[in-house]
């Protein structure tokens, strides 16, 4: 029976990387795991930190509320308290319709 490779899936990503996804900073990736409860990396024996699936989600909906629909960070810690379920639902619905719509202007372009 042939070998079937698998996608090789991370653990744990660095700080670099999760600014990279981004596009910011790790000086705020950092200020924002001081700011927002839910953003709790582990830390190595070296003290790096090491973000979980989990962390770059919860990055996102900070990354979702601050940069693009402008909240205030303290606005961003309420709606996160309050409403944090049906935020992650806006943006999973939002991120679908982001694929669906490269998908159809991919297809557009093609014909």
């Amino acid at each position: 029976m042939p070998y079937k490779e698998k996608a090789i899936e991370k653990k744990y990503y660095a700080i670099g990387e999760v600014a990279d996804i981004f596009n910011v900073a790790t000086s705020l990736i950092r200020f924002w795991e001081s700011e927002f409860d839910l953003i709790k990396p582990k830390k190595n024996r070296k003290g790096n930190r090491q973000f979980t699936k989990l962390d770059i989600e919860n990055i996102r909906l900070i990354y979702h509320l601050v940069k693009e629909k402008g909240f205030t960070l303290q606005g961003a810690k309420e709606m996160l308290k309050n409403n944090s379920k049906d935020i992650q639902d806006k943006m999973t619905a939002i991120d679908s319709l982001k694929r669906v719509r490269s998908f159809l202007v991919e297809l557009k372009n093609r014909v």
